[in-house]
């Protein structure tokens, strides 16, 4: 395990052992300013040796891996889970909205053609226009992708002394993974061509038929019905498929079930083409020596190391010194959000009347996500009731203990929007799948 040091003015030094931050900290002549990872910052001068460090990243949709090494060794190894539930409560967001302006205000129009993503965006952003309202607006889902990759990299940089950073920026060509053979203008000669919309297509590519009765009910009214709910699916044809009025009638009575699932998705490499440049060059206005690679390349150097493939591996890789001894452990990273700030449940009971959404903050001394010691075991709190009791966890999901006492609990270390858990390292593979 290593140690990471700050001189006294804050700024990042090589690590150190445990065996000499133990003593520096005995003497008097450092203090503790970060449990995880472990950090401690001298409170004298020093020489401020320094090795060349490159920080090597592998930038994803879901999962980001990050390796910081110098020519033989390496010095930081991470695996991160990033939020991916901001799509849905963007969504519930806006139908609680709905839902109060139609309570309190019953004869306003609802709100329409007015919102940041239906506004026609300018060609190159204006810095005298408010945020949102710029040309280089993105969704809030890929912006919090690319603003989570930012502090990762802010992080590793506050504890070691990067010299050089390099980042994977993916390209996916989508009509390439629908169609390997595709070539020429057939780039611009989607399914849809010749169709008027969505609707004609699929009900030309299911043949005017009922995919369920095979037209056994004789009805011929069709519909077009969403496999998954638009919420989550969106509207792509291979979400959609073909219902006779009958059959569509009896799935949302509840009488029928259906058992379509929907075609391959490219939500997450849609996402990789969107973000990959924006990171690039808001990375290259923070830091001075910024580079990128490419995922060939990246494959090329793993193949020919007989590396693994996990995220860390193909940061190792990333950082160009593959061959560096790896360290014995790495830490796996969970990204969560800090605070539930809904006010009210959903549901309104008898006189209009509904219950506060809000948990108590502390329930005897801890909190949601808390970092704690059980039987000697860390863990985090998943769940917490107001008699005490809670629901603790490891970050892969493995329950240690649902019902554990206040007073069985020891505290580690209190919630932030990084949990940190680290993991041996011994046989070099991630725990987690590869996601891109």
């Amino acid at each position: 395990m290593l140690v990471y040091v700050l001189n006294k003015y804050g700024k990042p030094l090589m690590p150190c052992k445990p065996s000499k931050a133990r003593k520096l900290l005995k003497e008097g002549k450092a203090k503790v300013v970060r449990k995880e990872p472990f950090t401690i910052q001298l409170l004298y001068g020093s020489s401020g040796y320094k090795q060349p460090i490159t920080l090597g990243v592998d930038a994803g949709s879901k999962s980001i891996g990050l390796s910081a090494t110098t020519e033989n060794k390496e010095l930081f190894a991470a695996e991160v889970e990033i939020r991916d539930d901001i799509p849905k409560l963007i969504s519930q967001k806006r139908q609680y909205r709905k839902g109060r302006r139609f309570r309190k205000t019953r004869y306003r129009k609802p709100r329409f053609l007015n919102r940041v993503h239906s506004r026609k965006k300018q060609k190159q952003a204006d810095a005298t226009q408010p945020y949102g309202r710029q040309g280089n607006w993105l969704a809030p889902s890929v912006e919090h992708k690319i603003k989570s990759h930012i502090k990762l990299i802010d992080l590793v940089h506050s504890i070691l002394p990067i010299t050089t950073i390099v980042v994977e920026v993916a390209s996916f060509d989508i009509q390439k993974i629908k169609n390997p053979n595709i070539e020429g203008k057939q780039y611009q000669q989607g399914e849809q061509l010749d169709f008027w919309n969505v609707r004609e297509y699929v009900l030309w590519r299911d043949n005017y038929t009922c995919q369920r009765c095979k037209d056994k009910s004789k009805d011929k009214r069709l519909n077009v019905h969403h496999i998954e709910s638009r919420q989550i699916g969106g509207n792509a044809p291979s979400n959609l498929i073909t219902l006779c009025e009958t059959c569509h009638k009896d799935y949302h009575d509840g009488k029928i079930k259906l058992d379509f699932k929907r075609g391959q998705k490219f939500k997450d490499a849609t996402s990789m083409n969107i973000m990959r440049w924006t990171l690039y060059n808001r990375l290259k206005d923070l830091y001075s020596n910024v580079h990128l690679t490419y995922g060939y390349i990246t494959k090329n150097t793993r193949i020919q190391n007989s590396l693994t493939k996990t995220h860390r591996i193909d940061a190792l890789c990333i950082s160009g010194h593959p061959q560096a001894k790896q360290l014995d452990y790495y830490y796996h990273i969970k990204e969560v959000r800090r605070h539930n700030r809904q006010i009210h449940k959903a549901k309104i009971l008898k006189g209009g009347i509904r219950k506060l959404n809000q948990a108590p903050y502390l329930v005897h001394g801890f909190r949601l996500f808390d970092k704690v010691k059980y039987k000697g075991i860390e863990c985090f709190i998943f769940g917490r009731r107001s008699t005490g009791y809670f629901d603790i966890r490891k970050l892969d999901g493995t329950v240690i203990h649902r019902s554990a006492k206040s007073k069985d609990l020891i505290l580690v270390s209190k919630a932030k929007t990084l949990l940190w858990e680290r993991r041996e390292n011994s046989a070099f593979l991630s725990p987690l799948p590869y996601l891109p």
